[in-house]
């Protein structure tokens, strides 16, 4: 076997290759002294640690003692809120005119969306996440910046400028044309472009005029492989104020399916004030629920139903929602989600908490070909989790038996701190803001 662009890492494995609701056991393999292969940044295999029988003349990077998993996928970020996050005592309307519109009018200045997504992606691949879905804000420099922040990085990032042309302020708003205009460039430019990919991206239905949103699905229609990203049902006012808005709709939902934008590769933000209705027609066509609920319990929206939404068949995900969302950390999220479940007298078990954060969000975006697990051909994205983080962490850690143990104490005590290393395809990260600083 070739050993040209060899990698290999060695330390215990864990990855998916189905959702754990279809039998936890078959769901997952797990080697505790396990081998990663990698050949120019693609997995060639993983398994136990026999496999550095394969290529004995490559070093592998020692990680023993930890454990690797697939890089983390957040399906809904808001990286022009980094600076908002955790504003204080509002629900969502109000909280977008008194925090959010004001933080995002600054990026029209493209030196200020540079500096803001150089430390977004910092933060992201700091807490493990190799794969992010991002809202930039109306303005095209915001996108620019973020992918070129992120080509620099080799990230998979799917990204697009916010269309937004009514309810709104002035500063934020563009028009049907010029949002589709300013779309097409920035499709031009980036979609497809080494690991970018680009994303259609109304802001939520009520600052969008029905042209608006017949634009955006013009553009899903003119470009393959473009995703539509929004929100939907996430607090009770806003499901109103839709229904006040577009008095045809059957529902919020109905709104976007009208104009063609509830489609294979669409993802809706939090999802949850929706019926049996609106979620098989999810189902149906193949788009996806982002949980975000660090978000939804900051800003009081509401809890999600993922036992509804598993039993549709609705594919899920998970999201930080950053700046409503408070905290970049992907373990800190599923402590949320799990005790979101919890008030809705459900359970999310660790496995599967795990397997949303990774294939499962994979598979709700479309790019399990790509990542999400380690079979032959994805793409080298995984983070290292360190069981000894803290010291609190590592006591605990002492007292569990079983890999699902283990992962829930990463669940419920984990943090960035938790991270011990953050790999793109095969490339050890170091965030670079924090770097410069030093």
């Amino acid at each position: 076997m070739a050993t040209v662009g060899a990698q290999a890492f060695r330390g215990s494995i864990l990855h998916f290759v189905d959702d754990p609701l279809h039998g936890e056991e078959r769901s997952f393999e797990y080697f505790d002294d396990g081998v990663l292969l990698l050949r120019d940044g693609r997995v060639e295999a993983a398994g136990d640690a026999s496999l550095r029988a394969a290529w004995p003349e490559v070093e592998p990077v020692d990680y023993r003692g930890k454990l690797i998993v697939p890089g983390f996928i957040d399906t809904h970020v808001h990286y022009a809120q980094t600076d908002m996050i955790a504003a204080y005592g509002e629900q969502l309307l109000t909280w977008l005119e008194r925090y959010a519109f004001p933080t995002e009018r600054r990026f029209d200045d493209p030196a200020h969306a540079r500096e803001v997504a150089e430390f977004f992606l910092d933060e992201l691949l700091r807490n493990g996440t190799t794969t992010a879905m991002v809202f930039a804000t109306v303005h095209p420099e915001s996108a620019d910046a973020l992918f070129a922040a992120a080509a620099a990085r080799n990230l998979r990032i799917i990204a697009g400028k916010v269309l937004m042309d009514r309810n709104c302020p002035e500063f934020l708003r563009d028009t049907a044309a010029s949002g589709y205009e300013e779309s097409q460039r920035l499709i031009e430019r980036w979609h497809r472009r080494g690991r970018l990919l680009y994303a259609v991206t109304p802001r939520f239905a009520p600052t969008s005029t029905e042209e608006q949103l017949r634009q955006a699905g013009r553009l899903l229609d003119e470009h393959d492989g473009v995703f539509l990203q929004s929100h939907v049902a996430e607090n009770r006012s806003e499901v109103a104020w839709v229904a006040q808005l577009f008095p045809w709709s059957r529902s919020y939902l109905d709104v976007y399916d009208r104009f063609g934008l509830l489609r294979s590769r669409s993802v809706y933000a939090h999802c949850i004030h929706l019926d049996a209705a609106d979620r098989m027609r999810m189902a149906q066509a193949g788009a996806a629920m982002s949980f975000c609920p660090t978000s939804n319990l900051f800003l009081g929206s509401g809890l999600f139903d993922l036992e509804a939404a598993a039993a549709s068949g609705t594919r899920v995900c998970i999201g930080t929602d950053v700046g409503g969302g408070t905290s970049f950390s992907m373990l800190r999220t599923l402590s949320e989600a799990y005790k979101v479940a919890q008030m809705a007298g459900h359970s999310l078990s660790p496995l599967r908490a795990f397997y949303l954060a990774t294939l499962g969000s994979a598979r709700a975006l479309h790019l399990d070909a790509l990542i999400g697990n380690f079979e032959r051909g994805r793409e080298g994205d995984f983070t290292v989790l360190d069981p000894q983080a803290t010291p609190l962490l590592a006591r605990r850690m002492r007292q569990t038996d079983s890999l699902a143990e283990r992962l829930f104490l990463w669940m419920m005590l984990g943090d960035d701190r938790a991270v011990s290393a953050t790999h793109v395809m095969g490339q050890r990260q170091s965030p670079r803001a924090a770097a410069s600083q030093r």
